[in-house]
């Protein structure tokens, strides 16, 4: 015998029909305010670290003359005792080159993430982590502002590429990108991870430079290392020996000159964007494993 629906069961049956809607218009404006501050907290860091890139012409001046004469001078200066087999007509300014734009983004990863330091001694950094936003926005925005001054700093050095022997038109920009922006990601990342441990500058540019320095010099940038040598493995257990390889094979295009470095004669593009893919995701993971830990 059915159960006659009285006006009092009609309205509460509306009533709760009517609820459900209600809730999921709730969960859908409490989701877009999350995604909002999220973004608006990453895109200030971003700016910000721009902003302050930007009105330091002196800054901007040195991220172009630093490593141009550095290239300049290492690069004269081992050019009488260069010589590439294979290759006796590749200079040692053009092997080298490689090797400088990601000594640039190493650098500027360097300097730009020492600024979390900073900000945390000025209180700006106090302020960001009671907005509204998550530490996982904190470690995007200040990595992503990070790493595009990185590549801006790069892309200067680049338009000096036909100076080494390069030609634009012969440049593969695809891995030549790729490499520097997971590279430029990659160290960012551990940059700021190191001076969210560290409160001092000084010791932050130690440790930075310890840790750093010798991945870049055992990476291929200044000499190859020679096949089957003890060397030559460390050199491919190195991350970094990727990302010179991918810039490597981005400023020469899809033919590389003989006698070139044993990673990047025998590896691919495809190969060496997936390890520094892998290098970016776990730098990335570890830095926001360290804000969320620490202070």
């Amino acid at each position: 015998m059915p159960v006659p629906l009285t006006d009092s069961g009609l309205v509460g049956a509306r009533g709760s029909a009517a609820a459900h809607p209600s809730s999921y218009a709730t969960q859908a404006s409490s989701w877009q305010t999350f995604v909002a501050e999220e973004l608006a907290t990453t895109s200030v860091l971003i700016r910000r670290d721009l902003t302050r890139f930007f009105r330091e012409k002196s800054r901007v001046f040195g991220a172009l003359m630093q490593p141009l004469l550095f290239w300049l001078m290492i690069g004269t200066g081992m050019a009488g005792s260069f010589r590439l087999p294979g290759s006796e007509h590749v200079s040692y300014l053009e092997y080298f080159y490689p090797g400088v734009l990601v000594m640039i983004v190493l650098f500027s990863a360097i300097f730009t993430t020492m600024s979390v330091i900073e900000d945390r001694h000025s209180g700006f950094l106090q302020s960001v982590l009671v907005a509204p936003g998550s530490r996982v926005s904190l470690v995007l925005g200040k990595c992503l502002g990070s790493t595009m001054v990185a590549l801006i700093q790069g892309a200067l050095f680049i338009l000096l590429a036909p100076f080494a022997g390069f030609a634009f038109s012969n440049m593969a920009f695809g891995p030549l990108l790729g490499g520097l922006l997971l590279t430029s990601l990659a160290l960012c990342s551990l940059g700021f991870a190191v001076a969210w441990w560290l409160d001092s500058t000084s010791g932050y540019h130690v440790v930075m430079s310890v840790l750093l320095l010798p991945l870049w010099i055992l990476s291929g940038a200044m000499f190859p290392g020679r096949p089957g040598s003890i060397m030559q493995l460390v050199v491919s257990a190195n991350p970094l020996s990727y990302a010179v390889a991918a810039v490597r094979r981005g400023v020469y295009g899809s033919v590389l000159p003989a006698g070139m470095p044993e990673l990047a004669a025998q590896g691919s593009a495809a190969l060496e964007l997936g390890v520094l893919v892998v290098f970016c995701a776990l730098s990335l993971l570890f830095a926001v494993r360290v804000c969320q830990r620490l202070r």
